[in-house]
């Protein structure tokens, strides 16, 4: 008899089915940094917060003004837990005060990565969030049952290429969907 180990979702992305009625994801495509069996934690990647690198490098240090670069650097809402927490995805290679390692991608949550970009030096891709998205042991699999999410390979590309709009069309043309002709209606037969 084979052992079945069960199937995680570690670097994959989600992408909401267009009948999600939750607001924090609703035509959102989110990129999961950790999926265990405790639970999944994953970053929103498309969808900016209003705020720009100048924003939060102002609350940071309030007695030097931020590069004017800065102020065209979006921030995204990683999802709606812990949203006054900053991460920043990246290729691997650079290391910070604070960086955990996800093999080919690196999640930085120390001030020094935004310092670094700020002043050319930091990583050359980035996606920088408030807050992230976490799930429950079992609850993202149930979601997935439900019907909820579609999920697929994460690429950087999508993460870190395609402009912000077009990564939730991207991730689904991955899997051959048009999400536009999927119907937001549940049918019963």
């Amino acid at each position: 008899m084979k052992d079945a180990s069960p199937s995680y979702l570690k670097h994959q992305l989600l992408i909401a089915m267009p009948h999600m009625a939750d607001e924090h994801f609703a035509q959102t495509v989110t990129y999961i940094v950790d999926h265990n069996e405790q639970g999944a934690m994953g970053l929103v990647i498309n969808r900016p917060n209003g705020l720009n690198l100048a924003d939060v490098l102002e609350q940071l240090s309030e007695d030097s003004e931020p590069p004017a670069i800065c102020e065209s650097l979006p921030i995204f809402s990683g999802g709606p837990v812990q949203t006054d927490r900053g991460f920043v995805l990246h290729p691997a290679g650079d290391s910070y005060q604070a960086t955990l390692e996800l093999g080919e991608l690196g999640l930085t949550t120390s001030q020094d990565v935004l310092f670094a970009i700020a002043a050319g030096t930091g990583p050359d891709k980035y996606l920088i969030t408030l807050g992230y998205a976490g799930w429950d042991a079992g609850q993202l699999e149930a979601e997935i049952a439900d019907n909820a999410w579609l999920t697929c390979p994460a690429t950087q590309n999508i993460l870190f290429d395609l402009p912000y709009d077009q990564r939730l069309n991207a991730a689904a043309s991955q899997l051959g969907i048009n999400l536009s002709l999927l119907t937001s209606q549940a049918g019963h037969a």
